[in-house]
């Protein structure tokens, strides 16, 4: 009976919640790394060097470092209902505005405040999953949910570049449209978030009374196993050696995941296609990578086993990006992005779980 209630409560849950979040998890990945296709020709309008546009590409991550922490705890103390909507509608507005940059300066702060407001979304939904999903079950539903980013980009990358052939629609070129068009779902989505999304089980009206007890005696049990009932400041969280270890590895795998969204697409255009073709290209990738990281956290939850599902993944991904550097056909580069693509993307489900088990 109890097998039966498990069952259906989390089939019921995961239908509810995951595809929802995927969703949202898509428009924040077009919106924070759509940058990569802007600058096919940004660079040339504005006059905007590589260095530019690696600094205003990365200040990004200052803004969202800064505030990130800040921004879970709120999100914990106010609800995720609440704060994910405030999240998705301010970030919208802000990608949108990215539309009028006209120099350097204005670069520079855009992308910063798109940081600063984006903060906490990411981690936010992976707290929101530890109050829904029992640990054993955590690193598929996270696999699930991370898939977004790459269907992000295999899905915005052609979008992206047919709307950087709006060129002189309006008299705006082709990159300011891809910026209007693609922050508006964000905006759209903030709102409906407010009215769609529980913020804990107990508040879920959509469960059958029998499956609402056993998922808040469940989730509850394993609070208790892990000690959840003790209290920790932030800085000793902070200070904590798994913490940190947990952090350089996340550092690690961003600084991949990022460097393919931003400058892939620059980097295949070097090769003398068509942004068009960029789009089909880049789309290649991160198709197959979906598929790889399912299986791989399948495979993690199966075992019950994180660490060397991270360990292997990352090795995966280090030994794509340097046959990336090296190799000088398009083929080559492809099957190098493919490998990266697959290794980043297969150690984050299990790396993501590995912080809510303690």
């Amino acid at each position: 009976m109890d097998m039966d209630i498990e069952k259906r409560t989390l089939r019921k849950i995961t239908w509810r919640i995951v595809p929802f979040i995927m969703i949202l998890y898509l428009i924040a990945y077009i919106d924070r790394v759509n940058i990569g296709f802007a600058a096919i020709t940004m660079k040339e309008d504005l006059g905007f060097t590589a260095s530019i546009l690696g600094f205003g590409a990365g200040i990004f991550f200052l803004g969202y470092f800064l505030f990130e922490v800040p921004s879970n705890i709120i999100l914990h103390k106010v609800g995720a209902r609440i704060w994910i909507a405030r999240v998705m509608v301010t970030w919208g507005i802000i990608a949108g505005g990215m539309a009028f940059v006209e120099s350097s300066t204005s670069f520079y702060v855009m992308r910063f405040l798109l940081g600063v407001a984006e903060a906490g979304f990411f981690p936010g939904i992976i707290l929101y999953l530890s109050y829904w999903f029992p640990a054993r079950n955590r690193a598929g539903v996270i696999a699930l949910f991370m898939a977004a980013a790459p269907i992000a980009t295999a899905i915005g990358s052609p979008i992206s570049a047919a709307l950087l052939e709006m060129h002189g629609i309006m008299g705006l070129a082709g990159w300011q449209w891809m910026f209007l068009i693609e922050a508006i779902p964000a905006v759209i989505l903030g709102v409906v978030v407010f009215f769609y999304m529980t913020d804990r089980p107990e508040k879920a009206a959509w469960l059958k009374p029998d499956e609402r007890e056993w998922l808040v005696k469940t989730m509850q049990a394993e609070d208790a196993n892990k000690g959840g009932q003790q209290h920790h400041s932030i800085l000793r969280g902070l200070a904590n050696p798994r913490v940190l270890a947990l952090a350089l590895i996340y550092f690690g795998t961003s600084a991949g995941l990022y460097t393919l969204g931003i400058w892939a697409p620059q980097i295949i255009k070097e090769l003398g296609v068509s942004s068009m073709t960029v789009g089909l290209l880049n789309a290649i990738p991160p198709i197959i990578s979906v598929v790889a990281m399912i299986l791989w956290s399948r495979h993690s939850d199966k075992t019950n086993e994180r660490t060397w599902h991270v360990a292997l993944a990352c090795l995966t991904a280090a030994v794509g990006l340097a046959i990336a550097a090296s190799t000088g056909s398009m083929f080559g580069l492809i099957a190098a992005l493919t490998i990266v693509n697959v290794g980043i993307s297969c150690s984050k489900p299990p790396l993501w779980s590995m912080p809510t088990m303690f």
